[in-house]
C-alpha cells in the first residue's frame, strides 16, 4: 500500500522543476509590482509632501505675525440732538445804591415783592443835603443880584460917558473960540490956556468913563458865569436831594434787601454787606431782577459752533419742573471761542411771564442741529492717549501699524466722535496694546461692529 502511493523518482523531479519555474516567475512579478506601486506612490505623495511643507512654512510664518482685530470708522448722521447744561440768568439785574447820605427813614419793599418802574422803595432822612440845597439856592440869589448890580453899574458908566463926551465937546469949542480971540488981542493968552486945560480935563474924563464901561462889561460876564455856576450847583444838590427817595429803576422782583430802618447810609462808598439787623454804614440797599424775560447761558463745544445759528430754537427743561418744557431762542453768541474750554458762549431768550423759572437755576438745553459735515464715530477702545496726544492705531496697506493723531469731539460713553485726523478709509485696531508698536507687521482680521 505504501508502494502504491509513493511517487516515482521521475515524477518528483518534474514536480520540483515546475515549482522552481513557478517560484522564479512569482519573484519577477513581485518586483514588477513593487516598482509599479512605488511609481504611483511617488506621483501621489511627493506633491502632497510639498504642499504640506509649504503649509507648515505658512503656518510658521503666521505664527510669528500677530493677528489684530480691525474696524472701520463710520460717519455720524447729519441730524443730531445735543443736550448741554445751561444757567438761567435774569434779563436785567442790578444792585441799588444810595446817592444821598443820611439815615434810612423807612423802607417800602421787601424780598420777593414785585415792583414797577419808578415805584418808591425807601426814603432817606438827609438834613445835610437839605441844607446844601438851601445854601445853593441862596448862592443863586446872590449871584443873580451881583449880575443886576453890575448891569446897573454899567448903565451908570454909559450915562457918565455920554455926559463926559458932551462936556468935552463944549470945552473944545470954548478953547477954539478963545484961540481966535487971543489972535485978535481981545483976551489974554492966560485965559485961552485955561480953556485948553479945561478941554484936556474933559478929554481925560471921557477916557476914564470908557475904561469904566469896559470894566463893568467884564464884571457882568464874571457875574453871569458865577450865576451859572451857582445855578448848576443848586440843580446838582436838588438832584441829590431827590435821591432821598429810592425808586425802582425798572419793573422786576426784589431779590435782596440789605438795610433796615435807622441804618446810616453812606452815599457812594461801594460797600455791600447784609445789615438787615444791624445799624452799620452801608450803601447797598436792594437787588432787583427782571423776571418776565430770562436768559439761558450755554457753552457750546467748538465742533458744533458752526452749526448753531441765531434765531434757532431749543428745548429747555429743569429738574424741578419735569412736566414743563420751555422754548428758548438763540439771540446772540460771543463770536469767540474760549481758549480754555474751547466752547462758544451762547445766550438764549426765554419768556417767563408766570415767573416759573428763576435766575440761578440749572437747566438742560436740547438743540436739534443739522451738521453739513458730520464727524466720524469710533469705539472708545480704539483711542490711545500718551505723550503724543490722542491717537488711533491704524493698519496700513502693507499690514504695518501706524499711529495717527486725531481730535476727539462728543463722547457718547462707549463711542466718541473724531472731528479731525481720519478720512474714513482707515483700518483701526479695535483694542491696541503696547505690543503694537509703530511699524510692526500684523495680520488684520476684520471685526463687525454693532450699531
Amino acid at each position: 500500500m505504501d508502494s502504491q502511493h509513493r511517487p516515482s523518482p521521475d515524477s518528483e523531479q518534474q514536480t520540483t522543476s515546475r515549482k522552481q519555474k513557478r517560484g522564479i516567475g512569482g519573484i519577477g512579478w513581485a518586483v514588477i509590482g513593487a516598482v509599479f506601486f512605488g511609481s504611483l506612490l511617488a506621483i501621489g505623495i511627493l506633491p502632497r509632501l510639498g504642499q504640506k511643507s509649504e503649509l507648515q512654512a505658512a503656518v510658521k510664518e503666521a505664527s510669528t505675525v500677530p493677528s489684530v482685530n480691525v474696524i472701520a470708522p463710520r460717519r455720524a448722521t447729519g441730524a443730531t440732538k445735543v443736550e448741554l447744561p445751561g444757567s438761567v440768568v435774569a434779563q436785567n439785574q442790578t444792585t441799588i445804591y444810595a446817592r444821598s447820605t443820611g439815615y434810612l427813614r423807612r423802607w417800602y419793599a421787601d424780598i420777593g415783592d414785585r415792583v414797577r418802574a419808578g415805584q418808591l422803595l425807601a426814603e432817606i432822612d438827609s438834613p445835610d443835603t437839605d441844607q446844601q440845597v438851601l445854601q445853593a439856592k441862596a448862592e443863586v440869589v446872590q449871584a443873580q443880584a451881583n449880575v443886576s448890580q453890575t448891569r446897573a453899574n454899567l448903565a451908570k458908566s454909559v450915562s457918565d460917558l455920554k455926559q463926559a463926551r458932551a462936556n468935552l465937546l463944549i470945552a473944545r469949542q470954548s478953547w477954539e473960540r478963545w484961540q481966535v480971540l487971543v489972535k485978535q488981542g481981545a483976551v489974554p493968552q492966560q485965559d485961552a490956556d485955561t480953556k485948553y486945560a479945561t478941554y484936556q480935563a474933559n478929554l481925560a474924563s471921557v477916557e476914564a468913563a470908557q475904561n469904566t464901561i469896559n470894566s463893568d462889561s467884564a464884571n457882568i460876564k464874571a457875574a453871569q458865569a458865577n450865576a451859572y455856576a451857582s445855578q448848576a450847583n443848586f440843580q446838582r444838590n436838588t438832584v441829590l436831594q431827590s435821591y432821598k427817595k429810592v425808586t425802582a429803576p425798572f419793573a422786576g422782583v426784589i431779590t435782596a434787601r440789605n438795610v433796615n430802618t435807622g441804618v446810616l447810609i453812606s452815599a457812594g462808598n461801594g460797600n455791600t454787606s447784609n445789615t438787615s439787623n444791624t445799624n452799620t454804614s452801608n450803601s447797598s440797599l436792594y437787588t432787583i431782577a427782571a423776571y418776565d424775560n430770562l436768559k439761558v447761558n450755554v457753552s457750546v463745544p467748538q465742533s458744533l459752533s458752526q452749526s448753531l445759528k441765531t434765531g434757532q430754537t431749543a428745548q429747555i427743561t429743569v429738574r424741578e419742573l419735569p412736566q414743563r418744557v420751555f422754548t428758548g431762542k438763540v439771540v446772540r453768541t460771543s463770536n469767540a471761542i474760549d481758549p480754555t474750554t474751547r466752547t462758544l458762549l451762547t445766550q438764549l431768550e426765554v419768556h417767563n411771564s408766570d415767573a416759573t423759572l428763576r435766575p440761578g437755576m440749572y437747566a438742560n438745553v436740547k438743540f436739534a442741529i443739522n451738521r453739513t459735515n458730520p464727524p466720524f464715530v469710533v469705539p472708545d477702545s480704539v483711542l490711545v492717549v500718551n505723550g503724543g496726544g490722542t491717537q488711533v492705531a491704524t493698519v496700513t496697506k502693507d499690514h504695518t501699524v501706524h499711529y495717527q493723531k486725531v481730535a476727539v469731539g462728543r463722547d457718547y460713553g462707549t463711542e466718541v466722535e473724531i472731528t479731525s485726523g481720519l478720512t474714513g478709509n482707515e483700518s483701526l485696531i479695535a483694542t491696541p496694546t503696547v505690543d503694537e508698536t509703530e511699524g510692526l507687521r500684523v495680520q488684520p482680521v476684520a471685526q463687525s461692529r454693532r450699531k
